[in-house]
């Protein structure tokens, strides 16, 4: 049934590179870590576990079927199956915007990232007295030009990507920087594996604790699942329609939400044994990056410099791999409207550059931090959209369509192409969990987030 003769992926491991790299972003890096350590450890591993393969994982192939069986962006895709509902559209419309809203305060984190690198060559972040981290990312964050100058500078490199196409941009970098980043992931690991005290922050992170898995715990061990692996927001629509007529959308699937998983596994084992050792707060959150782990890192003498430089290339790479297929996704919709890909990157790009600029100056004392959207500053009211509204919205009504709407023989071609793998898994998740189990754990955790 697919309508496209135009680009896509040249092979199953560069889709799943490319895939994977969505998937992979500064979540995985910071995010997972703290919040298994604050739920129980172990206890929460074991929930996510559940979570990401039974749930997240159904939702990315019911977007990767969405997106092969069509061929086509997430506007046309939905009407395409549906052709007497063309209302369907407005799901995918609604995906693309939410794909712009991330990208946008996406770009802004990603430029303090990149910054943090930048220092982190210069020996500036070494310069900087522990109790001084804190002062320094606010100073950094709220003022002007300097941040603007990062955010551009990041936007520029995904643009270029974006430019070089499907095949010789997306998936060739993606096939390098991948399996670059797993390296320098691992080195970091072994460097804090080696530290005195270590054990004490594999324990944090890995010791189950049923005490502390409460009902918060649960949800955001859901949470966690379905939003690191890029799912609700078209991406995996777009990357479906670009994957190869004879790939098997299962063991794809699997390996990408295997990635994924390792990553944040590897995550807490480079960040934690380190952060306890040193004597830092493993509690920080989002202040773990830019203010504790510098602080690490420092402390390992003059070879802490190396690794702060590996860590923030590690976490710049990452966030790079991710803003790849946001802006890939609105280029590939805009493209669409019979504007070449070059032009459309472009045009994307500085769409969302100006609404990145203008949440960059809206956080903590910047220039627009007294303009307010609902009582908010527009960065905070991005963060809010993006981290616990819009994303599970679009996640649900696309399982909806996937599991109610969508015509079973066209998701049993799509699943059995390739051997009776794809069929035995489809007669579970298409009756159970993607009709009822996948819909309910979402609204759980879009109410959640309404409430929260």
């Amino acid at each position: 049934m697919s309508t496209k003769t135009g680009e896509g992926f040249s092979s199953s491991f560069g889709a799943i590179m490319a895939a994977a790299g969505s998937a992979v972003g500064l979540g995985n890096i910071w995010r997972f870590p703290y919040i298994c350590g604050k739920y129980g450890g172990g206890a929460f591993l074991l929930v996510y576990i559940c979570f990401v393969f039974l749930i997240g994982m159904i939702l990315m192939m019911s977007e990767f079927v969405i997106g092969r069986r069509t061929g086509e962006d997430p506007m046309k895709a939905y009407p395409l199956l549906r052709p007497h509902r063309p209302q369907w559209k407005y799901v995918g419309f609604l995906g693309l915007v939410t794909c712009f809203l991330i990208l946008a305060i996406y770009l802004v984190i990603s430029g303090w990232t990149l910054n943090y690198f930048w220092e982190s060559l210069t020996g500036t972040l070494a310069s900087i007295p522990d109790n001084g981290f804190k002062e320094h990312f606010e100073s950094f964050a709220s003022s002007t030009f300097r941040p603007v100058i990062f955010v551009i500078a990041f936007l520029v490199f995904t643009t270029l990507v974006i430019i070089g196409g499907v095949e010789k941009g997306i998936e060739r970098v993606s096939k390098l920087l991948m399996p670059f980043l797993v390296v320098l992931l691992l080195v970091m690991c072994v460097r804090s594996l080696t530290l005195d005290g270590a054990s004490t922050g594999l324990a944090y992170l890995f010791q189950p604790d049923f005490s502390k898995l409460t009902g918060e715990g649960v949800l955001a061990a859901l949470g966690q699942a379905l939003f690191s692996l890029s799912v609700g927001m078209g991406v995996m629509i777009v990357y479906g329609s670009y994957l190869p007529v004879d790939d098997n959308i299962l063991k794809t699937s699997v390996w990408i939400t295997i990635c994924d998983f390792a990553i944040a596994i590897l995550s807490g084992i480079a960040i934690f044994p380190a952060v306890f050792a040193c004597g830092q707060n493993p509690s920080e959150g989002p202040g773990l990056v830019y203010q504790v782990l510098p602080v690490v890192f420092n402390s390992f003498g003059n070879i802490g410099r190396i690794f702060s430089i590996v860590f923030f290339l590690l976490l710049s790479l990452a966030a790079l791999t991710s803003a790849i297929s946001l802006l890939e996704a609105l280029t590939q919709w805009l493209s669409g409207e019979k504007i070449k890909r070059t032009p459309s990157a472009i045009i994307m790009s500085l769409m969302v550059i100006a609404l990145a600029i203008a949440a960059s100056f809206s956080y903590g004392d910047g220039i627009l931090s007294g303009m307010k959207i609902g009582g908010m500053q527009l960065f905070a009211l991005l963060d809010k959209l993006t981290g616990t509204l819009l994303p599970p919205i679009c996640a649900l009504l696309t399982i909806i369509f996937f599991g109610w709407f969508m015509k079973k023989e066209d998701i049993m071609d799509e699943l059995s192409n390739h051997g009776t793998l794809g069929i035995g898994y489809f007669k579970v998740f298409y009756y159970f969990l993607s009709r009822f189990v996948a819909p309910a754990a979402l609204l759980i955790v879009l109410l959640a987030g309404i409430l929260g």
